[in-house]
């Protein structure tokens, strides 16, 4: 960060090249940050564990979505963009994949009850940020309309946290750890107590207590770069974007694709280690938090500058999405995981980037 504030290296070097530049730094950031969030979870357990993860990952994801709002080429949409983007890579290409992974490792019955919860909170939040705005002229809320909405969502999802690190934390297990006598089962090498402390992988110890505030203080050091860049990389996604006549939507595609890449190369290997319920836990965890953090986030920041967000979306991505909930319903209801709802979803993300191309 000297280096570029000395050099004007950033200004210099062509577009193309000084995003490609940037977004490497940003990368390698949230990397970073959740190497750190994973260190950290292994000695919080799940789903304590998760919840660092995902709202380490949403902070992010709120810096990048404001510098696009404030200065990129995507402006009052920037944040319906981004979201939209965010729920059609989680919810069906990285959920896609991981279910075909598991199925093939034989890890295909998630946790229903709590899969249950998380539709339940997906669902109406979504038709909240994407298809109630259609009411409105310009497909915004009004600024005192959106601030109560904001109030809502957020309260909606302080309760859902409060249950989920509570008395329903069970629900976010894997299946066969269930509590008895209002305690977790004891296993090997941990004790017992009222939440349950994810095993250490083999030959890892888990972290000691002075090791947490180190990791959370590392943790949020390694966002700070991402702060600093994030308006630059806004100006840069603009300059290329308008330079290649593409469509503006493919800056949220970009926002989405940073934040959540390295949650889902750790979704990915929970699957490939036949940890369903954790794929669950991140992946559906880091939506909720997405729309319950994330969108009153956005809503304050236009009360704040005056522009309402638009966050109506085209009625093809509207159809995409109530087929992905549609999808992802069937799988709980069903109990069992099938390969083809990892098929489902996976064809409903590649329709989904084939309109997004197309403008």
């Amino acid at each position: 960060m000297a280096l570029t504030a000395l050099t004007g290296i950033v200004d210099a070097a062509p577009a193309p090249v000084a995003l490609a530049g940037v977004v490497a730094v940003i990368v390698y950031c949230a990397f970073g940050v959740v190497g750190q969030a994973e260190s950290l979870a292994v000695r919080l357990g799940e789903p304590f564990g998760t919840l660092v993860l995902t709202l380490s990952v949403v902070c992010i994801e709120v810096l990048l979505i404001a510098a696009m709002t404030l200065g990129g080429a995507q402006g009052a949409t920037a944040a319906r963009d981004s979201v939209t983007a965010v729920t059609m890579i989680i919810l069906n290409l990285v959920v896609g994949a991981c279910v075909l992974i598991a199925v093939r490792r034989g890890a295909v019955v998630p946790n229903r009850r709590g899969m249950g919860l998380y539709l339940a909170m997906i669902v109406p939040l979504g038709v909240l940020t994407f298809a109630v705005p259609h009411a409105f002229p310009g497909g915004a809320y009004p600024l005192a309309a959106g601030v109560v909405l904001a109030a809502a969502v957020a309260g909606a999802y302080a309760v859902f946290l409060a249950s989920q690190t509570g008395r329903l934390a069970h629900l976010f297990a894997e299946p066969g750890l269930r509590r008895t006598e209002g305690r977790w089962p004891e296993t090997e090498g941990q004790g017992s107590g009222d939440r349950f402390d994810a095993p250490a992988a083999p030959g890892v110890r888990s972290p000691r207590h002075p090791e947490i505030p180190l990791r959370a203080g590392l943790l949020v050091a390694t966002v700070a770069p991402v702060s600093l860049l994030s308006h630059d990389m806004a100006g840069l996604t603009g300059t290329v974007l308008a330079a290649a006549a593409a469509p503006s939507a493919l800056a949220g595609l970009l926002v989405a694709a940073i934040v959540f890449l390295p949650e889902s190369i750790t979704a990915l290997r929970a699957a490939a280690a036949g940890q369903i319920q954790r794929v669950g836990n991140l992946a559906h965890g880091a939506l909720v938090s997405t729309v319950g953090l994330t969108v009153p986030c956005v809503l304050v920041l236009g009360v704040v500058t005056g522009e309402a967000p638009v966050l109506a979306e085209s009625p093809a991505n509207l159809a995409l999405l109530a087929a992905t909930a549609a999808v992802s319903g069937t799988a709980v209801a069903s109990g069992r995981l099938r390969a083809w709802h990892g098929v489902a979803h996976l064809v409903l993300f590649g329709v989904f980037a084939v309109l997004l191309v197309a403008g």
